[in-house]
């Protein structure tokens, strides 16, 4: 039987598109800033299907979809964090420089209030938010959100003119194991999921990233991407992607 619930749209947000579909290159800095443009897709997709689904609620949704929305909260957040506190001040210490990111730092802080808003609001509430009231919130940083996302691909690759021969910079690496540090069982059970089920990868960029972003493979995306979320399955209802790559309709 066909879904009677629309297709997720990327709206109002728009995806962005990685710096290696735009400039052909394969060098770490664009892959790195390629992961992080994909990354920022799937925050970008969670906003929108809970800006999509909010004023679809019936009451019996509503408890389940505020933890939806604590997750993504919780997602978005715990990335940045990872940046400020490991991948940011470790690519300076590689470059042997200060401040390389600290325009990304900033824009960080222009949409953390309306963020804090909004789990507040929620926190608040609960199950008797106002779907009106929680966009009037969401408009007022998601402007600010899409901006950072947008410009933070681009200046990962700009710091490529400060690895040298004689002292290179291992971004993929720096990535890599700040990334592993923000990981435990907690945020992989209650969080996690709102990140890999918010990834459209068949036919984004014409594929290119399917099955190769997130670079899970075999038992692993199978754990990662069916099992874990059968942990808190309701919540997870309301992403806008199937485990296997493709957008799906609305939960409701």
């Amino acid at each position: 039987m066909a879904s009677t619930t629309p297709l997720y749209t990327d709206t109002p947000l728009s995806l962005i598109s990685t710096p290696k579909s735009q400039n052909g290159q394969d060098d770490p800095f664009t892959k790195e800033a390629s992961h992080m443009a994909l990354s920022h897709n799937a925050f970008i997709r969670g906003f929108n299907s809970i800006y999509q689904q909010a004023p679809r609620l019936l009451p019996a949704d509503k408890l389940d979809f505020v933890g939806y929305c604590f997750a993504w909260i919780e997602c978005v957040k715990a990335h940045h964090h990872y940046e400020e506190s490991d991948l940011f001040p470790n690519i300076n210490k590689a470059a042997g420089c200060t401040g390389l990111m600290d325009d990304a730092v900033h824009e960080h802080e222009a949409f953390y209030g309306g963020m804090d808003r909004m789990k507040a609001y929620l926190q608040s509430e609960g199950a008797n938010f106002s779907a009106a009231e929680l966009i009037i919130i969401m408009d007022s940083f998601k402007d600010a959100l899409h901006s950072h996302l947008a410009a933070e691909p681009p200046a990962i690759i700009d710091l490529a003119r400060y690895s040298t021969p004689e002292n290179p910079i291992d971004i993929l690496g720096i990535a890599e194991a700040a990334g592993k540090k923000q990981v435990n069982l907690n945020f992989m059970f209650n969080t996690l999921p709102v990140f890999f089920l918010n990834m459209e990868t068949v036919n984004f960029e014409d594929g290119m990233w399917h099955e190769v972003f997130p670079p899970l493979k075999g038992l692993a995306r199978t754990v990662m991407l069916k099992l874990v979320p059968m942990w808190q399955s309701r919540r997870w209802r309301f992403v806008s992607c199937t485990p296997e790559g493709t957008v799906k309709h609305l939960a409701v």
